[in-house]
């Protein structure tokens, strides 16, 4: 069965990360060679559905990546981060830091992927946690908790816009609702359950950490870039992408102008275009060398390697599995089912996630096999099944996701810290998003 042979596959993916201490890239290589294989895929396509995977999931965020660890180093290495961290601590206080966090990554994460979300605001973190002298993991699970909710949540995210599209639903009417179970939502998994975390797993709290993406320098406040310049540039990427999401939203008439407009805003020429300004307003209007600039950049990204390969080799996994046909066992699983549609999407979009590992993948899979069952009962609320399945898809995220070693190697977590943070975090997530879709479910 499908679902033994991926269970196997993750049991030994364990195996040789804990007891035989593996490299992580290496491991799920390997892991990904043998459930290609247990899965039945022939033997001559399995090299090409590996290489398909890992250059899918870089294709997708190394561009992002390599350019956002840039502009989070200069931010970083100009003092802007240490002035961002400095002064929300000084509005917020040290108790409420965690709020701050989130809400300002609520913010951002509206705009941005997931990925970009916590490539940008890894350094600010890692500067807050300095000067507030507390956890990275206690300020990080925050910032992931909301940019998981609004990817799975709030358009103009790629999973819920798309769904969306699927089910005919109202985008406007979907970001609404959205924003109303993802606020309960990022409360009870951002900010409650870490404190719950810290006596599950205190050794995520308690140990130093390094970023990749670094943030070790000092700083005397007077000798940093002003707040508000600090955080324009770090949120510009945030402000072009976000006029693209609007544009989208409102569906204008393509002409020369728009055009423009959505290539401007599209993530990598924002990324590119973010990297310039931030060259401009942390270093050159700061009379500080070219080279000194370039430097940061190529220290940025020389720190990403074995990251960029981890990410690449979740990818790697997940692609087998889907390529391994279990997306179609587990639509024959539900056939015939009869249950509320919005309950019956969020079941068939988290058990694609986690066997999947791709919360995007799992989004665009579950309407096949939901419309059937809304084409027999009226009155269904689309905006509400919709909402379902984006919580869904943010299910128990593990091994097999991109997404859960981009958490893990940022923030320096061992595998089991990881699983007692984010893993947990994540499907709740996925259950207080099906809670308050069905809270909203009984009055609409």
């Amino acid at each position: 069965m499908p679902l033994v042979i991926i269970a196997i596959g993750v049991l030994l993916l364990l195996l040789l990360i804990m007891r035989f201490k593996l490299n992580t890239f290496v491991s799920l290589i390997i892991v990904s060679f043998i459930v290609a294989l247990l899965l039945g895929i022939p033997v001559k396509d399995v090299v090409h559905s590996i290489e398909t995977g890992l250059g899918g999931t870089l294709g997708h965020i190394g561009i992002i990546f390599g350019l956002g660890a840039m502009l989070g180093r200069l931010i970083a290495d100009a003092g802007g981060a240490h002035r961002i961290a400095s002064t929300l601590i000084d509005k917020f206080g040290e108790k409420r830091i965690q709020w701050a966090v989130l809400i300002a990554s609520f913010i951002c994460g509206i705009a941005l992927f997931l990925e970009v979300t916590i490539v940008l605001l890894i350094p600010i973190i890692f500067s807050i946690a300095k000067e507030a002298k507390v956890s990275v993991v206690k300020l990080g699970l925050p910032m992931v908790t909301a940019a998981l909710a609004a990817h799975a949540f709030l358009p103009p995210h790629p999973g819920p816009i798309a769904v969306a599209a699927e089910y005919h639903a109202n985008v406007g009417l979907m970001l609404l609702y959205g924003i109303i179970v993802a606020i309960p939502t990022v409360i009870i998994a951002g900010i409650w359950y870490p404190k719950l975390a810290q006596k599950i797993v205190p050794s995520a709290f308690n140990r130093e950490v390094s970023s990749s993406f670094g943030v070790a320098k000092s700083f005397k406040l007077e000798e940093t870039p002003g707040f508000g310049i600090s955080v324009f540039t770090a949120l510009f990427p945030v402000i072009l992408m976000a006029i693209g999401a609007i544009v989208d939203i409102m569906g204008l008439k393509e002409n020369a102008f728009i055009t423009v407009i959505r290539f401007i805003t599209n993530s990598d020429t924002a990324m590119i275009l973010s990297v310039l300004f931030a060259v401009y307003t942390m270093g050159i209007a700061r009379k500080i060398p070219m080279s000194k600039l370039m430097d940061s950049c190529g220290s940025a990204v020389n720190a990403l390697g074995m990251l960029l390969l981890i990410i690449g080799g979740g990818g790697a996994l997940k692609q087998v599995i889907v390529d391994g046909g279990v997306g179609d066992y587990v639509a024959k699983l539900f056939e015939g089912s009869h249950m509320s549609p919005v309950l019956f999407a969020w079941i068939v979009a988290a058990l694609l996630r986690v066997c999947l590992g791709s919360g995007t993948v799992a989004t665009l899979t579950t309407p096949g096999l939901v419309l059937p069952l809304l084409a027999t009962m009226p009155n269904v609320n689309l905006e509400l099944v919709a909402l379902a399945t984006g919580a869904g898809s943010a299910m128990a995220s593990h091994v097999n996701d991109a997404g859960f070693w981009m958490v893990k190697e940022s923030m320096g977590m061992t595998l089991k810290e990881a699983f007692g943070t984010y893993t947990v975090l994540s499907t709740i997530v996925a259950v207080s998003g099906l809670v308050f879709t069905l809270i909203l479910d009984m009055f609409l």
